[in-house]
């Protein structure tokens, strides 16, 4: 089971540390960290997305409240947020994959940023999910790195 931790903690040196060390410590994993300033540039919001069972889930958020830097922890499921991840792919093309590749981009919603004689780099901004899926289409096509910011989180606006 996952689980999104909407953090919003004091933003100074070391709380990172402090937060990362809180996971390592009690051996709880993390799936995906994303930290950024708030509207507020002395607040910053980590998203954090860690799987377990229901009893580490609950010992995490209870962890985290704890800390002295955290001003709230915000705690939620996939389905009761909007979520997005960022991703950079650099992949290696040639007359014979190239059309794949570009198609795979259309397809999935990803655009080509860079590209030389025989490198492409794309861009994907989707959910986690749909991300996954444009990894694996990709996959024997020559990708050659990646680079993914991590899920990012809201909850769903109320009517």
């Amino acid at each position: 089971m996952k689980r999104i931790y909407s953090v919003l903690v004091e933003n100074r040196a070391g709380v990172l540390c402090k937060v990362a060390g809180l996971f390592w410590r009690r051996c709880f994993n993390i799936d995906s960290l994303a930290v950024g300033e708030t509207e507020d540039p002395t607040v910053s919001n980590m998203t954090i997305v860690s799987s377990g069972d229901e009893h580490t889930l609950e010992q995490i958020a209870k962890q985290l409240n704890k800390k002295i830097d955290v001003i709230k922890v915000k705690t939620f499921d996939e389905s009761d947020s909007i979520s997005r991840e960022l991703i950079l792919i650099k992949v290696k093309y040639n007359k014979d994959n190239r059309r794949a590749i570009m198609e795979n981009c259309e397809i999935m919603g990803a655009e080509i940023v860079d590209m030389s004689t025989n490198m492409m780099t794309l861009q994907m901004c989707d959910t986690p999910h749909r991300v996954q899926i444009f990894v694996n289409s990709l996959k024997g096509l020559g990708i050659v790195e990646i680079t993914r910011t991590g899920t990012l989180a809201l909850t769903k606006c109320s009517t």
